[in-house]
């Protein structure tokens, strides 16, 4: 059954551009988005991009410049939504961008915050979990926790723009990790030039 369900996380990770654009997208789709930003995704959204959004009072037009009838948010201490709870089913949920700290509280199991659970809720119920991390270099810890959430399924999608398709500023360069992660979910997309062979 197709539920057309995707939970959309953004935390405070450097490129919070990409989980914007994300939403943009899927703003105009037939997607059900449930979408849950952490404090520090605030504070970065603010910083990276002039956005301010009240995670208390928060409003889709201070995001992304619209409303938008098929996004549902939540607050990121709200343990009673509806995404906490394995029986409420979705198609999924992308952590983009994954900071650090979020990827090692997930890799550990830990369910601290809604983003937190929902993402442990996924790897429980074995439904597909991506995670979009944007940090460099990387440590020896940074990798084992991604080593271990990748044999646990998870996909590791870090936040690599290619260059194939020739993008001539920074919203090509978005536009090519979101269409990645639209791929995986199987959502049709134009957002970049595909690869046609040389």
């Amino acid at each position: 059954m197709n539920l057309n369900r995707l939970i959309i996380s953004i935390t405070g990770a450097s490129g919070v551009i990409y989980g914007k654009r994300l939403v943009e997208v899927l703003a105009d789709t037939e997607y059900h988005i449930h979408l849950t930003l952490s404090e520090a995704a605030q504070v970065t959204l603010q910083e990276e991009s002039d956005v301010h959004v009240d995670l208390d009072r928060f409003r889709m037009e201070d995001f992304i410049g619209r409303a938008a009838s098929n996004i549902e948010y939540h607050h990121i201490g709200d343990i009673a939504a509806s995404i906490c709870s394995g029986s409420y089913i979705t198609e999924g949920m992308v952590v983009i961008p994954c900071s650090m700290g979020t990827l090692a509280a997930i890799s550990m199991g830990l369910a601290n915050n809604l983003i937190e659970r929902a993402a442990d809720v996924c790897i429980k119920q074995r439904r597909p979990l991506v995670i979009v991390p944007r940090e460099t270099p990387l440590s020896t810890i940074h990798l084992e926790n991604m080593l271990r959430l990748s044999q646990l399924g998870v996909c590791v999608m870090p936040a690599m723009p290619g260059y194939y398709h020739r993008p001539q500023n920074i919203q090509g360069q978005v536009d090519f990790m979101v269409s990645k992660v639209l791929d995986f979910f199987g959502i049709s997309n134009q957002l970049i030039q595909r690869w046609r062979g040389g």
